[in-house]
């Protein structure tokens, strides 16, 4: 089976976020779309019927940082090498060459797939804190 990524407009990223939400707009669609927007990296992939398997998005300075994500796999597709290629398609990307360190936040029972693209949980002591929006 083929699989070809795609880094499209922003409008094709609401349609597949519309198509992967069963086509219905509501307002955690919305908040998606919005996500979307304010990536700078968006790539997908699709198989040779052009479904949305795979899906992944990036925000970053270009320089310092580049956090990834919701990189996504249809569960249909899963256990073929999405994930892999999708990581590899962001660590590769040009607009992504000079950033210093690539980022992400991950379920635990995912760190160990992550550890084969170098991603530690060695922050050299910088923590995460977090803040509601209230």
């Amino acid at each position: 089976m083929l699989f070809t990524h795609f880094q499209k407009s922003m409008f094709h990223s609401f349609t597949l976020y519309i198509i992967m939400n069963g086509g219905l707009i509501t307002d955690h669609l919305m908040r998606r779309i919005r996500c979307v927007q304010g990536s700078q990296v968006v790539i997908g992939l699709t198989n040779d019927n052009n479904k949305l398997v795979g899906f992944v998005r990036v925000i970053t300075d270009f320089t310092f940082k580049a956090l990834i994500f919701d990189l996504i796999v249809d569960k249909d597709f899963r256990n073929k090498g999405l994930s892999k290629r999708l990581v590899t398609l962001v660590k590769e990307h040009t607009d992504l060459e000079h950033v210093k360190h690539f980022e992400l936040y991950c379920l635990p029972e995912l760190k160990e797939f992550y550890k084969q693209f170098n991603f530690s949980d060695q922050t050299d002591g910088i923590i995460v804190l977090r803040c509601e929006n209230t």
